[in-house]
């Protein structure tokens, strides 16, 4: 009886007026989907907090059945852990993104347009490596697209603030700041302990000696003769120093992932990581791109599933979450109905199917960030359908039999673990 986990990532949203007042999941074509809803009993999960609006690593460690308050490290060693960057307690690992800022260090897009492909990450990062001096040893490491590490060797504190003002820190969280502003900010120590202030130096001279590095860069000044927006800052954030233990282990899982983070916590969870290869950037269109993407990891889920190999698999479907952050909840919705006719159709014929389909957190469009707004949960299991929601949408599935959820609870509450 193979059980599923299949998390959107920020599927949740707000109605939409290019949608006529829906949302993309209840404006969007899914029979497949409906044809499990009507068999489903339904919830909605706040997955953190009802304060919080979380990023993923938080929120995939809470649906994964642990309690991110007493495990999460920052995000930084969980991304270093799933790209296999080696590293040891006390160093400092933080997440960055290639991004663009103008000459007054306003950010005018975290994501370099996302259109800077590996190859030239790559390129920008050896840069880095061997222009930038520092008093202690450090590796930057870009690992997709405009995704990166970097990593500090040494004994550091993780308790320092970020530089992007997108993101604050709540305890060892990074959350999303909903009043936040575009200038680029200072790192901080947030105690008075001298490995704090230590750390906090090392991150702003980094980044000011890679801005200087990338000012002139030949791939940056190529970008703009395409009139692609350059990649000239590094934005690091969610430091941390060490990597949680997660008990118990998620034995006989499979996961089917394609990014570092989401790798990263499945590998700590004790789940078989399945191979998976990303598309190359061959578009300046964005959405080319994470069409291709999103075809790789539908092909791929396809695959384990009739393989049949696992008792149980975790499949994470990232691209969902960019339409959000793009306000395009007409991409949404298309991705949607490509994710409904690719694995939902699959899902559906599977005899004996354990079933969870939930979001780690909501994205709307109006907003273009996190927010921490409720996601619905679908579950098919040996209960019953018990109540009379039909879809898989927010609304419906505030009608739902399982009531409000922490994500933490959804695993063992449904009976897969």
């Amino acid at each position: 009886m193979p059980k599923v986990l299949v998390i959107l990532d920020g599927i949740g949203d707000l109605p939409c007026k290019s949608l006529d007042g829906k949302t993309p999941l209840d404006a969007a074509n899914t029979p497949n989907l409906d044809a499990l809803a009507k068999q489903s009993n339904f919830g909605i999960v706040t997955t953190v907090d009802e304060t919080i609006a979380p990023e993923s690593d938080v929120a995939v460690t809470a649906l994964l059945g642990y309690d991110p308050f007493k495990l999460y490290p920052g995000r930084g060693p969980l991304e270093a852990y799933g790209a296999h960057v080696q590293f040891k307690p006390g160093d400092l690992i933080l997440r960055t993104n290639f991004a663009t800022i103008n000459d007054q260090k306003h950010i005018l897009d975290r994501r370099a347009g996302r259109s800077l492909t590996t190859e030239q990450a790559q390129a920008l990062a050896a840069s880095i490596n061997k222009s930038v001096r520092l008093d202690v040893p450090f590796s930057f490491i870009p690992t997709v697209e405009h995704r990166g590490l970097v990593l500090f060797r040494g004994d550091f504190s993780s308790n320092i603030t970020n530089v992007d003002p997108a993101y604050i820190k709540e305890g060892n969280f990074g959350v999303v700041d909903p009043n936040s502003g575009d200038q680029l900010l200072e790192c901080h120590p947030l105690d008075q302990d001298s490995k704090s202030k230590k750390s906090a130096r090392i991150v702003n001279e980094f980044v000011q000696q890679a801005i200087r590095v990338l000012r002139e860069h030949p791939v940056n000044q190529a970008r703009i003769k395409k009139k692609l927006l350059p990649a000239n800052i590094v934005l690091p954030r969610d430091a941390g120093t060490r990597l949680p233990t997660f008990s118990p282990q998620r034995e006989g899982w499979a996961a089917v992932v394609n990014m570092p983070l989401e790798t990263g916590i499945a590998k700590l969870a004790g789940m078989q990581i399945l191979p998976f290869i990303q598309a190359p950037m061959k578009s300046k269109d964005p959405y080319k791109h994470l069409y291709a993407n999103l075809k790789l990891t539908l092909k791929a889920s396809k695959t384990a599933l009739q393989e049949g190999k696992f008792p149980a698999y975790y499949i994470h479907i990232k691209e969902t979450d960019i339409p959000g952050h793009d306000n395009n909840p007409e991409e949404k919705k298309e991705m949607i109905e490509l994710v409904d006719k690719e694995l939902f159709k699959i899902l559906r014929k599977m005899e004996h199917l354990e079933l969870i389909v939930t979001g780690d957190h909501s994205t709307p469009c109006a907003l273009q960030r996190h927010s921490n707004d409720p996601v619905p949960l679908l579950w098919l299991g040996q209960e019953k359908k018990i109540d009379d929601v039909q879809r898989f949408t927010e609304k419906e599935a505030r009608e739902g039999f399982l009531g409000k959820l922490s994500g933490k609870d959804i695993l063992q509450k449904t009976g897969f673990i």
